[in-house]
């Protein structure tokens, strides 16, 4: 018999709410379904409140009416935090439950009411609003408030499904904030709520605090799961959607692209190939950088488009620098051909970084990329969990979209035992060593590549040195001694680059 034809489960589609941040829509896979209770919860300082008049903003732009109940603050320190983000809340309905002429001696309702009293006001109170304005989107500040009234779990549980009952019946989709005051162990609300989306944020010993969001839950609909890093700035919360490099494969012409210097291209097996990247590793001042800058001004000069990522030095010393060496790129700069972001690495997320090399790659349409260096960006960031393997997603991003990607790591020393900070070896393709040596009385240096998957590449050293043209790499000498060990010498008698005279040099 034949085996019963299988079908395709299909999740249905609902109609959905734009929260108001791109990021966070694309991780829900289009925002929040309608009519339906979530649970924003978040320390204070996370970024709840700027969250919620987000989503409101969004639904008044699109014409519908929002409700912002406020418990835990007042309609000016509403308005302070909209004008600090240069917004305005007009179109949006915000609701007191607690005024300055309802706290007065003179009127009925006090805080010393028993809290049934109290509980029930806020509920109808709450209704009663609802019923009046009839929103589309309602943001209710915040649940702490409504847990010290009740008092005890079970009519704080009671409440919040009377809530929840009451917004649903007449097609709201509702926000509720939560401070997690009662301890981050208490989720009475994760069962009620249809989607829990958590805040956190830390604070390292050195720079601004981290942000990130998860989503833990969120019913009949898929989701982009794990830590999502977030800004919190003028203007508002901007998410930065975790990169997952499956989601974008594509197709590109594999070929091998020159470097610019053709003793460099035969070191590298033909050059540097599409779809890889290529870590240069070596001890400060021997000349990663502008080695990848020819190889930027290489493809530059072939019509392509390049991103340099500058973390270490200035914008100034790079380009003065290369221009003394003959490698200027002023009028690429200029041209937009080429863009430079200098970057400082105390006050940039692994996922504000890959969303910003994505966004390049998408809408640049560069080919190639460069990250100098991996130091700062790696100490910079070392407390952040799982930071390789968000290196390792991003390569893979950069390789599947067709990418020639430059990495360059510096090494401690500069001499003797030359030591990385981390190993990076197994996410390269391809690794090209630059060494100093020691050679008739001079300090000299040595490039070779220990390591490419797509060509085939020579085991010898070449020398290497920089001039007024660029990178000069001279033919292969033998009799190096002591590179294994890190203090190299050369004892051969083959000309260096800088002999004047061959015959008397050897």
């Amino acid at each position: 018999m034949r085996p019963p034809a299988t079908t395709e489960l299909r999740i249905p589609e609902q109609e959905r709410a734009s929260t108001g941040i791109a990021g966070l829509d694309n991780i829900l896979g289009g925002g929040l379904p309608v009519n339906h209770l979530y649970l924003v919860e978040g320390s204070p300082g996370s970024g709840k409140t700027t969250l919620g008049l987000q989503f409101l903003r969004r639904g008044v732009e699109q014409g519908e009416r929002g409700l912002y109940i406020t418990l835990s603050e007042t309609k000016a320190e509403l308005h302070t935090v909209a004008a600090s983000h240069g917004w305005s809340l007009e179109g949006l309905e915000v609701f007191e439950l607690v005024t300055e002429e309802e706290l007065s001696p003179d009127s009925e309702q006090s805080i010393l009411h028993p809290s049934e009293v109290e509980l029930g006001e806020t509920t109808r109170g709450v209704m009663a609003a609802a019923e009046r304005i009839k929103p589309r989107r309602v943001v209710f500040d915040s649940l702490s408030e409504m847990r010290l009234l009740a008092q005890n779990p079970l009519r704080y549980r009671r409440q919040v499904l009377a809530l929840k009952s009451f917004f649903a019946t007449r097609g709201s989709t509702v926000l509720l904030l939560d401070d997690r005051s009662a301890g981050a162990d208490d989720l009475q609300l994760h069962s009620i709520a249809h989607g829990v989306i958590c805040l956190e944020q830390t604070v390292g010993q050195y720079g601004p605090e981290r942000r990130n969001l998860r989503v833990i839950k969120m019913r009949g609909i898929k989701f982009r799961g794990g830590e999502h890093d977030f800004n919190l700035d003028t203007g508002g919360l901007a998410v930065f959607p975790r990169l997952v490099a499956a989601e974008h494969r594509m197709d590109f012409h594999n070929e091998i692209v020159s470097t610019g210097s053709k003793e460099l291209d035969a070191l590298l097996g033909g050059g540097l190939g599409r779809g890889s990247n290529t870590l240069f590793s070596g001890p400060s001042g021997v000349g990663k950088t502008t080695t990848a800058v020819a190889c930027v001004r290489a493809a530059l000069l072939r019509g392509e488009r390049a991103v340099y990522y500058l973390f270490d030095e200035g914008l100034g010393t790079l380009l003065l620098r290369s221009k003394v060496l003959g490698l200027d790129l002023e009028a690429f700069l200029r041209s937009g051909q080429l863009t430079i972001q200098t970057l400082d690495p105390a006050e940039v997320s692994p996922g504000e970084f890959a969303n910003m090399v994505r966004s390049s790659v998408e809408s640049g349409e560069c080919s190639t990329v460069v990250i100098d260096s991996l130091n700062a960006y790696l100490q910079a960031m070392s407390g952040d969990k799982h930071l390789l393997l968000q290196m390792h997603e991003l390569l893979t991003y950069l390789n599947q979209r067709g990418i020639v990607t430059i990495l360059i790591l510096a090494q401690h020393g500069v001499l003797g035992d030359v030591r990385s900070d981390v190993d990076l070896s197994y996410l390269s393709d391809g690794i090209v060593l630059f060494r100093f040596f020691e050679a008739r009385g001079s300090l000299l240096k040595a490039v070779s590549v220990v390591k490419s998957r797509t060509t085939d590449h020579e085991l010898t050293i070449r020398e290497f040195r920089l001039g007024t043209h660029g990178i000069e790499v001279g033919q292969a000498l033998v009799d190096f001694e002591g590179v294994l060990s890190g203090v190299a010498s050369y004892k051969g008698a083959l000309p260096l680059l800088g002999d004047t005279d061959p015959v008397s040099a050897a």
